[in-house]
């Protein structure tokens, strides 16, 4: 039986669930598969939503160690899934809307729903669909992930799979199909070799180092810089007048969606070890310089990059421009040899690879 409808799950808690529903919806479509995604705790709670969110967002960029002690909770106690009672509103939202869609499969990019959807299979409210979780973090997968009733698991790498199979998942429910990216990733890398070296420094909530960071590195000879700042515009603008008033030209993006392409024709990426974002630059075999690392989460997207030898960690800007003049040093070595760590963890096809997977399912 052919696949014909799939219905994805997500939320805005961190870009990197949302990245993953929307690449693998875009594969999905592009099979003529049916796909709805949702983000059912939005939908359900609205305004409070955004509040839990922006409470989230604020934690993890101000209060890192009080989101450690929550993400070690949350690891080692079964807080989320005895406690899914007090989400009726969403269960019933996700009942109907299965029973609306009767999906084939049904694909959770965010760890909540397949602890909600035990609740409401235990209503006899699920269908028979099958339950697909894509993990979105590497190495540190907090066992909300994994302690639920899903029937497969596709995980980021191997090395994933393995800290996994090493917490008690059954080895037959985990697949290795990389993280779903962007379907341009699959194409011709489109780099020009260096020098000058195209250096992406990605502007994330260290809002307040960026000035710093890029005066430091418009003094690092052989590179072309270039920033993106989101919707921070005034950011951006008093970015571009730094370059100016120091006689260095350097390119400066808004919110654009040519992200992925940015990535792709980089040597280096200065960014945050966010799940999509070092998951796209190992798509794109751009090394990275990691400059934050919230707690939890993102350490195993760290440690992959530091213990595969794809990345190292700066955190302030003279250890940033510090990193990109050693990376690019030795007519590029050290590049070189970051470019070639990336190839193994490399999965610029995953999305397709997933798409694949649910229709071997049917």
């Amino acid at each position: 039986m052919a696949l014909k409808s799939v219905l994805v799950l997500t939320a805005a808690f961190g870009e990197g669930h949302n990245a993953a529903a929307r690449n693998l919806a875009a594969a999905l479509e592009e099979k003529g598969v049916h796909v709805e995604v949702h983000d059912i705790f939005a939908e359900a709670y609205g305004w409070a939503n955004r509040l839990v969110r922006e409470i989230y967002l604020l934690v993890i960029n101000h209060a890192p160690i009080l989101w450690s002690a929550a993400f070690f909770v949350l690891d080692r106690t079964a807080v989320v899934g005895g406690g899914m009672g007090v989400f009726g509103r969403a269960a019933r939202l996700l009942g109907r809307t299965i029973s609306r869609r009767n999906p084939d499969v049904i694909v959770s990019t965010y760890p909540g729903y397949g602890h909600l959807l035990d609740l409401i299979r235990r209503r006899n409210e699920a269908g028979d669909a099958r339950l697909v979780t894509i993990v979105t973090d590497s190495l540190t997968v907090n066992s909300v992930w994994f302690r639920c009733g899903s029937d497969f698991f596709l995980v980021p790498n191997d090395a994933t799979a393995e800290a996994m199979r090493s917490a008690a998942v059954p080895p037959e429910k985990i697949r290795v199909t990389g993280f779903p990216v962007p379907l341009v990733f699959s194409g011709p890398d489109p780099r020009i070799p260096g020098p000058p070296f195209e250096v992406l420094f990605m502007v994330n909530s260290a809002h307040h180092l960026a000035a710093d960071v890029v005066r430091a590195l418009i003094q690092t000879d052989n590179i072309h810089l270039t920033v993106t700042v989101g919707h921070d515009s005034g950011l951006g603008q008093a970015l571009d007048r730094i370059a100016k008033d120091a006689g260095k030209n350097i390119e400066i993006h808004g919110w654009t969606p040519e992200i992925p392409n940015l990535i792709r024709r980089s040597h280096l990426l200065i960014s945050k070890a966010g799940g999509a974002t070092v998951q796209e630059a190992l798509a794109a075999r751009t090394p990275m310089i990691i400059t934050q690392i919230v707690p939890g989460q993102e350490e195993g997207n760290a440690r992959l990059l530091i213990e595969s030898g794809a990345g190292e960690l700066a955190t302030t800007p003279p250890a940033i421009a510090d990193a990109v003049r050693r990376t690019f040093s030795d007519a590029g070595r050290i590049y070189r040899e970051r470019h070639l760590a990336t190839g193994p963890l490399s999965h610029p096809d995953a999305s397709r690879k997933a798409a694949a997977f649910l229709e071997s399912l049917t």
